[in-house]
């Protein structure tokens, strides 16, 4: 099935003008819903920053296909976060559901996360991932008649704009998206700089 002509029409635009327009879209799992308060884009073949930027592989097969369905991904070998894909079909475009607010089944999620306050029980896109019990398995569901749906909201009247969390490749664009003033807005935080250490066997420098 394909998704709903609504949501297939959000979601089919280039990514970064697709992006905050998810904003107060509302992801649910099961009796647990959060409401989206930041996303970044992600432009595929055309993004340093994209999964898909070096082409189509096993783990990144559903971004190339229609839009509306769920990327989901392994990272740090212990967290899985989601992606909404966007953008034409074929491009690999995802919009990364980065944080939101719990605003059904709170008592859930917080079983999920016991050691987590009300605020950041989906700060975060590991934390939203675990909040909602979407997995790996979750991968390609369709977010119109899947287990897991997204459902658009009326985006807030304004949003600001910065570079994406923690990315080397393309990390200035501004293309994460968030609600000021949202607590559930997680923090941002640079790539770290990789250090080179020097072989064994080969001599160090000095300036």
């Amino acid at each position: 099935m394909s998704v709903s002509p609504d949501l297939a029409e959000l979601l089919g635009g280039p990514v970064h003008e697709v992006a905050p327009l998810l904003l107060n879209a509302v992801l649910r799992h099961g009796d647990v819903a959060v409401r989206l308060t930041e996303v970044e884009a992600y432009a595929g073949l055309a993004d340093p920053g994209s999964h898909a930027f070096r082409g189509r592989t096993p783990r990144n097969e559903v971004m190339f296909g229609p839009p509306g369905h769920l990327y989901c991904y392994f990272t740090y070998g212990m967290h899985v976060c989601a992606n909404a894909v966007a953008g034409p079909e074929g491009t690999a475009g995802g919009i990364l559901l980065r944080a939101g607010e719990v605003v059904d089944g709170i008592e859930l999620a917080q079983s999920r996360r016991p050691r987590s306050s009300d605020r950041d029980l989906a700060r975060g896109p590991a934390r939203l991932c675990n909040a909602l019990a979407i997995a790996l398995t979750h991968d390609g569901t369709d977010l119109r008649t899947g287990e897991i749906t997204l459902e658009p909201g009326t985006p807030p009247p304004r949003w600001e704009a910065g570079p994406r969390v923690g990315l080397r490749g393309a990390p200035d664009r501004p293309w994460r998206f968030w609600t000021p003033g949202e607590p559930s807005v997680s923090a941002y935080r640079p790539a770290t700089t990789r250090v080179r250490r020097p072989r064994v066997d080969e001599p160090e420098t000095t300036p």
